[in-house]
């Protein structure tokens, strides 16, 4: 038989719990525009690229790395800003992040130059970067055990609603306004969120903290920026046997190895790595960087299949994703009911090969399939990461202690993120060169000086092709052939890689708990896992 629980006491104070759905507000708001950001500037890409007065005429490269920049740095500087939180409290984070983001945005809504763009991009990603580890990290401050996961659910489903709606407010403000207005918007929002937090959210820190590990710091920054700088000039050049990119991407996991070792050897590590010896959270980790590996792939080259191939405008392209921010927003607060029923294997396995489906189904899209097929599928993407993140958050956050909810929220948005990277990178590599190598028959009649740069992508091809009349037009049906079957080929790459995802989950990620053990096995968890 089973000993009944003791009642545990509220860990809470009465006044922030009587508050909590309004902070959770807060943080939402604080938490959309940085995510929003990094999907908001992709529907610009076409008019950014246009030359002055209409845009910076920005070339290929230089709109990666409008991009890179901001996932560099965010990616690069996520675990440490989490370990700041924690340690000088997790409010003065998220207000100072909130100020340079800010900052950031008004100065990227007035570059002269694709350079300047970059630079600004890069600010605003330092101050992401302090915004979204302490958003989570606040959210386990402020919510009692039972209700984590019903809010984590509201925090990924409001993940999953800024990816969608950042193409649909990007195309509206680009329908009425110039290209920095999709930066500018960020500044009002930026000023509300201040506000709000000011007067509604507690201040919380570790406090336990410990010495500060300063070498654990700068070696967790150093292999995370070289890591993913190498995965995106592996993406840029098309090719990872480069040997300047195996150089970084092994340089970059050779310090991340020597932290690693480090933290193991140190009396006061930034982060206890034998947390990583329970396969439970382990296992958590690598699928959320699968899943987004596979996800932001594809949804980067599905904007170039809507409006390079289907002829839709940005707005247009920006409402196709509508069905996958309502599956999110429907599915990511109940996942947790699922949970409770099936468990988080069964939940989390099932909602992999939903999204091992999804991504199939891009395989079988061509220049003339009715676009309904496509929201289908948008939906079901939806559906299915809204199963897997909300239950792999709650395991990663609730197997640390409430204290290091900062360094726990930190870890898992740096995998996030490094997951995206290597998506955005390695399946736009195979698209580039499947691309190129189905585009290069037909560019026989063009100026040598013409081939390699309309060979680099659709736009580029369909770029060269307006400016040289009836012999350009002849090369449109052959650029939407060899973008098909390139997304043909990244999209069932993408795929392969969310069915690792499920075998993973089916392995490791625990079944459902026998009703007369779940109180005794829940205590058995929390005191394995923290």
């Amino acid at each position: 038989m089973t000993t009944p629980a003791v009642p545990v006491a509220p860990r809470i104070p009465e006044e922030v719990h009587r508050r909590r759905w309004a902070i959770l507000g807060v943080l939402m708001l604080s938490l959309l525009i940085v995510v929003l950001d990094n999907s908001i500037l992709n529907v610009a890409i076409k008019t950014i690229s246009t030359p002055a007065p209409t845009g910076l005429g920005a070339t290929q490269s230089e709109l990666e790395w409008a991009i890179n920049s901001y996932t560099l740095v965010f990616a690069g500087l996520l675990f440490s800003a989490g370990l700041l939180g924690d340690r000088i409290g997790r409010k003065k984070v998220l207000l100072g992040g909130l100020a340079v983001f800010g900052i950031g945005s008004a100065l990227a809504a007035e570059s002269g130059s694709p350079a300047q763009l970059i630079a600004f991009r890069a600010l605003m990603a330092l101050g992401a970067a302090f915004v979204m580890p302490a958003t989570l990290a606040v959210l386990m401050n402020v919510f009692e055990r039972d209700e984590q996961p019903k809010a984590i659910g509201i925090w990924a489903g409001g993940v999953g609603l800024a990816i969608a709606i950042g193409p649909i407010t990007g195309g509206l403000l680009l329908d009425h306004f110039w290209w920095g207005s999709v930066f500018l918007i960020n500044v009002p929002i930026v000023l509300i969120a201040f506000a709000l937090m000011l007067w509604l959210v507690p201040d919380s820190r570790d406090p336990n903290p410990g010495r500060i590990d300063p070498v654990g710091v700068v070696l967790s920054v150093v292999g995370l920026v070289l890591l993913v700088y190498g995965i995106i000039k592996g993406g840029e050049l098309a090719d990872f046997t480069d040997p300047t990119v195996l150089a970084t991407i092994a340089a970059g996991l050779v310090v991340l190895a020597a932290f690693v070792v480090f933290e193991a050897r140190s009396d006061h590590p930034s982060i206890d790595v034998t947390y990583f010896k329970n396969k439970v959270f382990s296992a958590a980790m690598a699928v959320i960087t699968l899943v987004f590996f596979a996800l932001m792939g594809v949804t980067f080259f599905s904007v170039f299949y809507t409006q390079s191939v289907r002829g839709y405008s940005p707005l247009q392209s920006g409402l196709l994703l509508l069905p996958l921010a309502a599956a999110q927003l429907i599915f990511a607060p109940r996942a947790r009911l699922v949970v409770d029923r099936f468990g988080v294997r069964a939940t989390t396995t099932a909602a992999m090969l939903v999204l091992t489906a999804t991504l199939t189904a891009f395989a079988t899209l061509d220049a003339d399939t009715p676009i309904w097929i496509l929201e289908v599928v948008f939906f079901f993407m939806g559906a299915g990461m809204a199963h897997v993140m909300t239950p792999t958050s709650v395991v990663i956050m609730q197997a640390l202690p409430r204290e290091k909810a900062g360094s726990a929220s930190a870890l898992s948005n740096t995998f996030r993120q490094l997951g995206g990277a290597l998506g955005i990178a390695v399946l736009g590599s195979v698209l580039s060169a499947s691309y190129r190598s189905g585009i290069e028959g037909h560019l026989g009649t063009l100026p040598a000086a013409l081939r390699d740069t309309a060979g680099e992508s659709i736009e580029a091809t369909l770029g060269v092709a307006s400016k040289l009349g009836a012999q350009g037009r002849s090369l449109v049906t052959p650029a939407d052939d060899a973008f098909l079957h390139a997304m043909h080929v990244a999209a069932l790459c993408g795929a392969g890689v969310a069915l690792v995802g499920a075998v993973v989950v089916a392995a490791f990620l625990p079944g459902r708990p026998k009703p007369a053990q779940e109180t005794t096995e829940e205590g058995e968890l929390v005191r394995t896992e923290s």
